[in-house]
């Protein structure tokens, strides 16, 4: 970390008088070694137990490195290569999917997950650019050097504010992939009690804002210490100076200490009588799903499955009977609602939907849950909306990418972004499939304009594309947080894992080990109420980030730069 420099020298003379003639060059090392953190900050997230104290420490890292930088080109070259590493590591399991699964050329998987890094990385590159360029350059009065970033108020708080819009673009720009935001990591971490408030960009958001003032302390503290040393040296004596460690060291510590505290707050209260549920893992392989023997054989393992023991609510994985739903076997729809209406079971299977014209073609695929409600013939029906490209719909321009894989993928149609509950004994059910539990906001959105709220969560996903990987691990914390959000239990039935139930704390009540067969039977109590999340979305955390940046951008040392011409644009 470099020593922080304040916007005027301790000789009195101001930034705008500075006129540094040389400009320091960063070494390469330096982006190898933001590389490297961002590498070790995948460690912070599942399944590693309480990473999030570990990924504050490491963001505490990667703000001191980013005070290094001589300006936004250089800043943003560091905050890509953290993220690179960050994502190379972290979601290297998608060339588990591509190769082993979908039968592309093993180079040609490992450079389409390098190319995707490299785009995710884009992101942590625009929040650095974004933050040095609000934050200004704070300058001493040196002509020989041209010296760091400050880390100052304005600068903590550009920070915060850049890093989470930057995420917000992560999971919102092409259809979005918000996967290893963060704020995922905080699920078990300090900052866990701000999901409610403000989303997982919230958390991140505090985390960054965290980071940074802790090394603005640290940093005023080393730069005391050496002005106390120099004046010793020269018989002088050095005053003040404690306040600027006291007070950014004292807020890092109060947004912590609430960050623990706030989850003895209640947002949500019980609401109706408790659910009994089985989640069914089916542990079906991947390659068995495209053959007609693995079909058949699929459905009649769920269909005993189903019917071996009634609950409340019984879930099976997505696309765990792999027909369309006008097709089903007869034996199965017939032993499925005789189930149902005998031991007053709801069902909710997954299958392909469609629409059946005039002429008998079907059009409109979907990839969708059924729903068998007893006592009564109607069907509930849920189609998937966000849809995963390269799997469920194929971008312009990228036909070429998806013929390199063997697997017989589709154009599926999307279902509404608000569609009805599936009610189980008075209780409304919010479902979704796949990937959907990743965006916090689709959630939130549909509990907020529903006319019957949901009071629990069901994710239906089949995780068998990515092997035995850290994304199972990571898929079940992002659920955690969905539930920490919401303050809803959420349930997950997955075909290899992981299957398991979430208390509306975010506590995992209950687990099937993954790759095996079986059932999770559990009791989840539904919840009514509004978290500010819900009611608010995304809007809080990306207003104060805005204004923020504009704040410091209008307002900070930078600006005297700007008025007088002299942005001091080193690079390295």
């Amino acid at each position: 970390m470099a020593d922080p420099i304040t916007s005027r020298s301790r000789h009195g003379t101001s930034a705008s008088a500075a006129r540094p003639t040389r400009v320091r060059t960063l070494p390469r090392w330096h982006y190898l070694v933001a590389l490297a953190a961002g590498a070790a900050n995948t460690l912070s997230f599942a399944p590693t137990p309480h990473g999030g104290w570990l990924e504050l420490v490491i963001f505490v890292f990667f703000f001191g490195w980013l005070t290094r930088t001589t300006g936004w080109k250089s800043a943003a070259l560091t905050g890509g290569a953290f993220g690179f590493g960050n994502f190379v590591s972290g979601v290297w399991w998608l060339y588990v999917s591509m190769h082993f699964f979908g039968g592309m050329p093993a180079p040609l998987a490992g450079t389409a997950l390098v190319l995707f890094s490299l785009y995710l990385a884009l992101y942590p590159a625009l929040a650095a650019g974004i933050w040095s360029f609000c934050a200004g350059h704070a300058r001493n009065g040196s002509s020989s050097t041209d010296t760091p970033f400050s880390p100052t108020w304005h600068g903590a708080l550009a920070f915060a504010s850049a890093w989470a819009i930057g995420e917000w673009l992560r999971g919102t720009a092409f259809t979005g992939f918000p996967w290893l935001a963060s704020g995922y990591a905080q699920v078990d971490g300090p900052f866990a009690g701000f999901a409610p408030l403000a989303g997982v960009y919230g958390v991140g958001w505090v985390l960054a804002l965290a980071a940074a003032l802790i090394v603005q302390a640290v940093l005023a503290l080393l730069r005391r210490r050496r002005e106390a040393r120099e004046a010793s040296s020269s018989g002088e004596h050095t005053r003040g100076g404690a306040a600027q460690i006291a007070a950014p060291a004292g807020v890092a510590l109060a947004l912590i200490a609430a960050g623990l505290l706030l989850p003895l707050a209640r947002w949500t209260v019980p609401a109706n009588a408790p659910l009994t549920v089985r989640l069914l893992q089916g542990d079906v392989k991947q390659e068995m799903k495209f053959e007609e023997a693995g079909m058949r054989a699929a459905i009649d393992q769920y269909q005993q499955m189903i019917t071996s023991k009634p609950a409340d609510l019984i879930v099976t994985p997505e696309t765990a009977i792999p027909v369309l739903a006008q097709q089903l076997p007869a034996p199965f729809a017939s032993a499925v609602r005789s189930f149902s209406d005998s031991t007053g079971t709801a069902i909710l299977f997954g299958a392909i939907g469609g629409s059946v014209t005039p002429e008998g073609r079907v059009v409109d695929y979907t990839n969708s849950l059924f729903g068998v409600t007893p006592g009564t013939r109607e069907i509930y029906r849920y189609d998937k909306h966000h849809l995963v490209p390269f799997g469920e719909f194929v971008p312009w321009g990228f036909r070429w990418f998806v013929n390199l894989m063997s697997i017989p993928l589709g154009d599926f149609a999307r279902g509404g972004p608000v569609q009805k509950p599936f009610v189980v004994h008075n209780q409304p059910v919010a479902v979704d499939i796949c990937y959907e539990d990743i965006f916090g906001e689709e959630i939130a959105r549909t509990i907020r304009e529903s006319d019957t709220p949901a009071g629990v969560l069901v994710n239906s996903t089949n995780l068998a594309w990515f092997g035995d990987t850290i994304a199972l691990d990571q898929h079940l914390q992002i659920a955690r947080m969905r539930s920490l959000e919401t303050g809803r239990p959420m349930l997950r039935a997955t075909n290899t894992g992981m299957t398991a139930a979430i208390d509306a704390n975010g506590k995992v009540i209950g687990r099937l080990t993954p790759y095996t067969l079986g059932s999770l039977d559990v009791t989840v109590q539904g919840t009514a109420g509004r978290t500010p999340y819900v009611t608010s979305g995304n809007n809080t955390v990306l207003a104060v980030s805005l204004f923020l940046l504009a704040f410091g951008f209008a307002f900070g040392p930078g600006s005297t730069f700007r008025r007088n011409g002299k942005s001091g644009n080193g690079e390295a």
